[in-house]
């Protein structure tokens, strides 16, 4: 039978270890890597402490069933540190409890802190009491007893939100036992005195301590950090300087920060990503959605321009569906399936609401697709040379790209380079490929990279969908831009005949001069004077 408990942890730096240092590893290394054993642990949360006590800081881990502590799964988190772990760790006072839960009551307005935004959770106090049982037949039973009744009382509490009782795990084999008490409260609370002594206030308190328990420690908190799976602390990692961090354990001088890393979705796809821009943990965030066949640094060009213009963006890209390898057995895509890929990672990242979503072809279907479907996630967004609905003559076209892309040539080489040859012929602007061949190279390389088994079943997401009729429905203002040469003009034509069934009043369409299918590539400037405004 599960029993479900706790991971416990107090923390103290030691002198020496800059406290962004001690931060960043924990918010971006040590916590992730928990959370993302999910069938373990079901939250992660931060502390520090609000009563002048060391250790200062606190972080809780709900585990759903504490024999899986046992197992290889959680122990090679340990067993396998990585260098700036084991270095950064020996410099932090650690001690770990493991606590098996007794009892759980709550109040009709608590809601599981994971489940609240940071500006909603941060802030949040947590009472602790433990108490150190006597060695006698009754002890334990005597102060759960008690325990119960000292919990009756603080649910009268204005601002009280949970209380739970937990005892040394059974884990712990030949630890004397202590039961402990978690009392959660909203920011604003009547706690008042009993902050200060929780205990001694509570009737049969003296009674406690003469048969039953002894009083170890009595400590006031307050929430400041809800892990995620996906690494997200820019803050810390930019006050690092030329300190080993956990994306380089050998420090860096480069000002311009950033987190690369993955996420692991529902159904085994890692989706990549990539996070920069303004550190601010609370900085608006705009995420880039790419094109077919293409990285998320199909945006280098735009995203450079974006953190000189509007420093005030935090910057979100990653790789879709289709772009790397894809779980076994395969399946076709589909755009429901790519905006929830997108949905799963802002919530890994715990992003609640983009301020803007920009996405080109693929992509652009994908953030009509995620306005219409997530429309409380975002403030805005930015669809590019896309079409509301698919045809059977583009089916077809996408048919004969798989076939090119899976005949190997005669040389050997392998298939997709002749697509990804083609493609840029097709996609890019005549002026492009005459005036800027280096770019022209770029995406081809790109283009030539992408994962072949991964295209063939990403690209069936533009097979059969149509989202014209839902168009009308969209709560979200949106901007349609499309480049003058994308299908020498029939593009532009064909977003003209949809940009009137967006929403009560239309979308304005925005043609880009000097460009093609990728006109945030082959235009960057022209791109940014077409969606300046409207960011």
């Amino acid at each position: 039978m599960a029993v479900p408990g706790m991971l416990y942890v107090t923390m103290q730096p030691k002198p020496g270890l800059p406290i962004e240092q001690f931060h960043e590893w924990y918010n971006n290394e040590h916590g992730p890597t928990r959370l993302r054993l999910p069938h373990i642990f079901s939250n992660g949360l931060r502390y520090r402490a609000a009563d002048g006590k060391e250790p200062e800081f606190l972080a809780v881990y709900d585990v759903t069933s504490m024999s899986l502590l046992e197992t290889k799964t959680y122990t090679a988190l340990r067993e396998n540190r990585s260098a700036h772990e084991a270095k950064t760790i020996g410099q932090v006072d650690v001690k770990r409890y493991f606590w098996d839960l007794v009892s759980t009551k709550q109040s009709p307005l608590f809601i599981p802190i994971e489940q609240l935004t940071d500006d909603e959770a941060e802030g949040i106090v947590l009472l602790t009491v433990e108490l150190k049982l006597r060695d006698t037949a009754d002890a334990e039973a005597g102060t759960i007893k008690w325990l119960e009744e000292h919990v009756d009382m603080l649910s009268k509490v204005p601002g009280w939100l949970r209380s739970r009782v937990l005892r040394t795990s059974s884990l712990e084999t030949g630890t004397p036992v202590s039961l402990i008490a978690l009392h959660e409260f909203a920011k604003e609370n009547e706690l008042g005195d009993l902050v200060h002594q929780p205990a001694a206030g509570t009737p049969r308190w003296n009674e406690v301590q003469e048969k039953y328990a002894s009083l170890n420690s009595q400590r006031l908190y307050s929430l400041f950090y809800i892990f995620g799976p996906a690494p997200r602390d820019l803050y810390n990692l930019s006050r690092l300087g030329s300190s080993p961090s956990s994306f380089n354990p050998a420090g860096s001088t480069d000002p311009d920060v950033s987190i690369t890393s993955s996420i692991t979705t529902s159904d085994g796809l890692s989706i990549p990503y990539r996070l920069e821009g303004n550190p601010d943990p609370k900085a608006p965030t705009i995420a880039f959605c790419n094109s077919l066949l293409t990285s998320l640094h199909m945006w280098d060009p735009i995203v450079a321009i974006l953190k000189a213009q509007r420093p005030q963006y935090r910057i979100l890209r990653y790789d879709f569906r289709g772009r790397h390898a894809i779980p076994s057995p395969p399946k076709p895509a589909t755009l429901d399936q790519l905006a929830d890929d997108l949905h799963a990672l802002l919530a890994a990242l715990r992003i609640p609401k983009l301020h803007a979503l920009v996405g080109v072809s693929m992509g652009g279907a994908t953030t009509l697709k995620f306005a219409l479907a997530y429309p409380e996630s975002l403030d805005r967004f930015v669809a590019c040379d896309f079409n509301a609905a698919s045809s059977a003559a583009n089916t077809d076209a996408w048919r004969a790209r798989i076939g090119v892309a899976e005949t190997p040539l005669e040389d050997g080489t392998p298939g997709i380079k002749k697509l990804a040859a083609q493609t840029v012929e097709r996609w890019f602007h005549p002026s492009t490929l005459q005036r800027k061949p280096e770019t022209a190279r770029w995406i081809e390389d790109m283009v030539a990279s992408n994962d072949i088994e991964g295209f063939r079943y990403g690209c069936q997401a533009l097979w059969d969908y149509d989202m014209k009729g839902q168009m009308r429905e969209c709560r979200v203002p949106g901007l349609l831009v499309v480049g003058e040469g994308d299908g020498k003009g029939a593009l532009v034509k064909a977003m003209e005949g949809f940009q009137g069934l967006l929403g009560k009043d239309g979308a304005k369409l925005v043609v880009v001069p000097e460009a093609g299918h990728l006109p945030m590539c082959e235009n960057p400037e022209g791109f940014w004077k077409a969606v300046e405004e409207f960011l």
